[in-house]
């Protein structure tokens, strides 16, 4: 426990699901979080229950597709918190259809909300983790972006691209003692994966059952995501940069 004291923290995302777990879990080992979310409500709920369990975390109402927003909420970061030693750009959404039937719309909203976010957070992250002197930044990549999947053209191309901007990134700034690393999940129970079965038109036990279809026969919990999360973010992993951390329950094997 408190393996995070003294540390600084940006979760993308952090209303809900993976982000949420991983707000909470990173508060419980010490660090101070800024839980970034579109979604005010949830946001508020979830600093409400880290602060009342004895962690430290604000709110910050941002899109992460829009640079401004992404730029106040690493500046109220720092005012707030002080700095910034590690982010975790878990932020995604999904569009299921293939190349003919989705809408050029979607395809922009899946790129914008799954790639050009991390971008813009490290943008403005990293000088801030140089005045720190170091930083860990961990950006949530998929098993899809390691390998296709069917009817989700925009989802697998976005993740692939978070797989190789992640490599880019730690070349770029591994003199500066910033780590880059990528965790990619497999099917996980959130309301994301809920509103795939949706997307498709599939019964939701049907598409549950075929998202425990992998060698540990179940799917994820959010928390044993967030567990990845942590090992990157702590110095537990301070000789791992540029690495691709599939935690799947063996789905990419």
């Amino acid at each position: 426990m408190n393996t995070l004291t003294g540390k600084r923290a940006i979760v993308t995302g952090g209303a809900s699901g993976i982000g949420l777990a991983t707000a909470i879990l990173l508060a419980q080992e010490g660090a101070a979080v800024s839980v970034v979310d579109i979604n005010a409500t949830q946001g508020e709920i979830a600093v409400k229950e880290i602060n009342t369990s004895g962690g430290k975390a604000v709110f910050i109402l941002a899109d992460v597709s829009v640079a401004a927003d992404c730029q106040r909420a690493v500046q109220i970061t720092v005012k707030q918190l002080g700095g910034l030693d590690i982010l975790f750009n878990n932020a995604g959404i999904v569009r299921r259809a293939d190349v003919v039937n989705l809408p050029e719309s979607d395809w922009d909203l899946v790129m914008a909300v799954n790639v050009r976010s991390i971008f813009l957070m490290s943008k403005y992250a990293v000088p801030e983790m140089m005045k720190a002197g170091s930083g860990s930044i961990i950006n949530t990549g998929s098993g899809w972006g390691l390998r296709g999947g069917r009817n989700a053209v925009s989802y697998c191309a976005s993740k692939g691209a978070v797989v190789n901007m992640t490599r880019a990134m730690a070349i770029d700034y591994g003199q500066q003692k910033i780590r880059v690393n990528c965790i990619c999940p497999g099917d996980t129970d959130t309301a994301m994966l809920r509103d795939e079965a949706s997307q498709l038109g599939q019964p939701i036990d049907q598409f549950l059952a075929e998202a425990a279809d992998r060698p540990l026969r179940r799917y994820a919990h959010p928390m044993e995501i967030a567990q990845a999360v942590l090992f990157l973010a702590s110095d537990a992993s301070s000789y791992v940069t540029g690495a691709i951390l599939a935690v799947d329950g063996g789905g990419t094997a």
